[in-house]
């Protein structure tokens, strides 16, 4: 069940039987030659909507620009400040917490949001915590879950790519859409990105360090096919986690 295809009258009957949502975050950037600009949001996007199609699960709609600053060495990367990403988290969860919604569950499909999206699940509770005594608001918590950070994924990746995977730009993640969008599906020729992460400051460093956008990958490796898994195992591995994130008291 997806929020932005359903009525108010919908969602009020959904709040009758749960209080949880779950909210697809990601990013638009760069992913080397043959990944799609959008990756890092379709990823969660993706696994969202099959992790709501199996459990009934209401699904919000995707966040689809995070913290990439490090990426605008890259045509059409885009960006938001982390001040800006945390007033938008915050906004999207108090709008959600007015008419009942308890329980938020953001999967992640990019590793530069994590600090900022704790750091707004942090704002949040201190609103909560400093709110006048008796003003009657329904406890809320908030939870991030990276599709990629499950054990399901990882044995799969291991599986399919040994060392080949890399943490930018990924065979998994390319995989992931292109079983989402097989009519985009980017063919290019490329050896494994030979270069070992290491930390960058701002998007000129990392255009310097990583000259194609890649980090340590090798995304020719990928196929539709090997998405389908992905999404399976990562659906599978959230759906348990989201049911635990609920049972929480």
């Amino acid at each position: 069940m997806q929020l932005h295809l359903s009525t108010w009258e919908e969602v009020d009957s959904y709040l009758s039987t749960s209080k949880g949502i779950i909210i697809p975050i990601g990013s638009t950037e760069q992913h080397g030659p043959n990944g799609l600009i959008g990756t890092d949001a379709i990823c969660p996007e993706v696994i969202a909507r099959e992790v709501g199609e199996r459990t009934g699960a209401l699904v919000g709609p995707t966040i689809s620009i995070g913290n990439a600053q490090h990426h605008l060495g890259f045509s059409g990367s885009v960006t938001l400040r982390p001040t800006t990403l945390i007033a938008v988290i915050k906004d999207y969860v108090a709008s959600l917490a007015r008419n009942g919604f308890e329980r938020f569950y953001f999967l992640n499909g990019h590793g530069g949001n994590i600090a900022t999206v704790g750091a707004a699940f942090a704002e949040i509770y201190a609103d909560y915590s400093m709110a006048m005594p008796g003003s009657n608001r329904p406890q809320v918590r908030c939870v991030l879950k990276n599709w990629w950070d499950t054990p399901g994924v990882q044995a799969l990746s291991k599986e399919l790519y040994g060392d080949k995977d890399g943490s930018h730009a990924t065979a998994s993640e390319v995989s992931v859409t292109q079983a989402a969008y097989p009519d985009a599906i980017k063919r290019k020729e490329m050896k494994q990105a030979g270069r070992a992460p290491r930390p960058f400051a701002d998007a000129d460093d990392y255009r310097k360090l990583y000259p194609d956008g890649r980090i340590g990958s090798d995304p020719t490796l990928a196929t539709p096919e090997h998405g389908k898994r992905l999404i399976e195992a990562s659906a599978s591995d959230v759906i348990e986690d989201y049911r635990r994130f609920l049972a929480l008291d």
